[in-house]
């Protein structure tokens, strides 16, 4: 059950204004024994104590004031953090390699990196300016039923080479639009984001810069979307461009519900271009208390060699409440055309397979 605090009276420069506010404190906290190994030559297996092998671990503040006429306004902080040894998640400031800071060991705070937005809402819609999950993302989580956490993680994401873009998840320094929620079921993000270069005339000045647009159907059991990025990057002495593009969709027939996905992302640069593509198929089954997770996936770029890496994922949630949950899944991902893919940190030599389970526990609040 999450807390809930009423907020205190806003005092206006010129009186008092009175106005309907909440914040609320939420978060998770989850944390997983994870196991990976690795086949053929120069291989190693791993064990570990790590977290969000089921849901993402955080810790999160949110408020809502209500202007009146139809209107308010929010804010959403959200910090990513690392229950199994109390550090927090690394951000982003510009979507560039150079927006990563690496902290020293053992003393990486806590930031927002999973969202820090503040937004204005009405019967229109939302604007929402700050760091958030960009459009192509939801689709990868959305579809995949184990909601890109832990070892099931879809291939799709894993192996992808949009990521290289850095806004595969989330992008800083954007501006966003949501389409209001009474459209019949239809719904909508459109999103632009900057690096926040100088103009120079470099060929990086516009590295960073990037847009994403994802418009979807959800009524009844059926939700189907699609959603297309793109974001510039400089590999060499001249602009490139990541696109990313995906479609992904789900039907709940009651006894299980059925996701399927499909991705295609090309990296456009000097002197080639490669272009990755991928599939998922996978499903939900209640199940007493719990419930059973199962997803195929598989990834292959044009690169030399074609390389292509396929994963079984196979997963069970058991619900001790509302809020607290045990699980476990066991994947196993098979590579060809000198992939090497592996799980759990484990490494494998090229076109051998990788297997790997998590054992764990989540408590939300």
């Amino acid at each position: 059950m999450k807390k809930s605090l009423v907020a205190l009276a806003i005092l206006a420069a010129a009186g008092v204004a009175s106005a309907q506010s909440s914040v609320t404190l939420f978060g998770v906290v989850d944390v997983n024994y994870a196991h990976g190994s690795g086949s053929g030559v120069g291989s190693s297996s791993k064990s570990q104590i790590t977290d969000s092998g089921y849901n993402s671990s955080r810790l999160g503040f949110r408020g809502t004031e209500d202007l009146g006429g139809g209107m308010s306004a929010s804010f959403w902080l959200e910090a990513g953090i690392n229950p199994d040894n109390g550090t927090g998640d690394v951000t982003n400031t510009n979507n560039q390699t150079t927006g990563t800071g690496a902290a020293t060991a053992g003393t990486q705070g806590l930031t927002f990196n999973r969202r820090s937005t503040v937004s204005l809402a009405s019967g229109l819609g939302e604007l929402r300016l700050g760091r958030d999950y960009t459009p192509q993302f939801w689709n990868q989580t959305v579809f995949d039923p184990f909601g890109t956490n832990g070892v099931g993680t879809t291939q799709t994401l894993s192996s992808s080479i949009g990521g290289n873009a850095l806004t595969g998840v989330r992008a800083s320094n954007s501006v966003g639009y949501f389409l209001p929620g009474n459209l019949g079921g239809f719904y909508g993000q459109f999103q632009a984001y900057m690096g926040e270069n100088n103009k120079n005339g470099a060929a990086t000045e516009k590295d960073g810069n990037g847009s994403a647009i994802r418009l979807g159907y959800a009524n009844g059991p059926v939700n189907v979307a699609l959603a297309t990025a793109s974001t510039k990057f400089a590999p060499t002495a001249t602009t490139g461009k990541i696109r990313s593009t995906n479609l992904g969709g789900s039907f709940d027939f009651g006894v299980a519900q059925a996701m399927a996905l499909v991705t295609r992302d090309k990296v456009d640069s000097t002197p080639t271009s490669v272009t990755g593509k991928g599939a998922l198929i996978g499903a939900l089954v209640p199940m007493g208390a719990g419930q059973i997770r199962a997803s195929y996936s598989t990834y292959k770029t044009d690169a030399a060699g074609t390389p292509k890496s396929k994963k079984w994922a196979l997963g069970y949630v058991h619900n001790l409440s509302k809020r607290t949950a045990l699980y476990t899944t066991f994947a196993r991902v098979t590579n060809s055309g000198g992939a090497a893919q592996a799980l759990n940190g484990a490494v494998t030599a090229a076109n051998a397979r990788s297997t790997g389970y998590d054992f764990g526990i989540k408590h939300s609040f």
